[in-house]
Formats: C-alpha cells, structure tokens, sequence
C-alpha cells in the first residue's frame, strides 16, 4: 500500500486524548482507521439517501425478471390462503 504524507493540525486536547487511546507512536494508526470508518460511513448514508434503486437487472442478468415473477407468485399464494381462511369463518 502506498503512502501519502499528510500535515494535520490537531487541537491540543485531541491530540491528548488520541495519545491516550492509541499512544503517541499510535496516532497516525488511529487516524488513518477512524477516517476509513467515517468514509465507510457516509458512503452506506449517502446509498441509503440515494433514490436510485439499490438491484439493477442490468447489474444481474441471471436473474432478469425472475426475482418480480417471484414476489408475484407469493403475493397470488397469499391471496389465496387469505381468500380461503375468510371463506372458513364466513361458511
């Protein structure tokens, strides 16, 4: 992995406390893993705020229209077990 050198300023109270948790010869470690974990973060905020679908078929094309004829199927078995069960205590 390569690196880039990287001059950050920190307030002093931050810097004490990352030295705390990490120890000095540990802080570019911490702020190297607590940045990929703000990044992992906004990235899954920013898909979940997204409005574009999260399945593409184009992305799947094994599965191109198998998954909606699915859902489908369920959904007629559920309305006719429903159907079925409201005829019981009707009859």
């Amino acid at each position: 992995m390569r690196f880039k050198r990287a001059h950050v300023l920190l307030p002093e109270d931050l810097a004490r406390d990352i030295d705390a948790i990490a120890g000095r010869r540990g802080r570019s470690k911490f702020l190297v893993e607590t940045a990929r974990e703000a990044i992992r973060r906004r990235k899954l905020l920013d898909a979940l705020e997204s409005r574009a679908p999260a399945w593409k078929d184009t992305d799947h094309p094994d599965m191109s229209g198998e998954s909606a004829r699915w859902v489908r199927k369920l959904r007629r078995q559920s309305e006719r077990a429903r159907v079925r069960r409201l005829q019981k205590v009707g009859a």
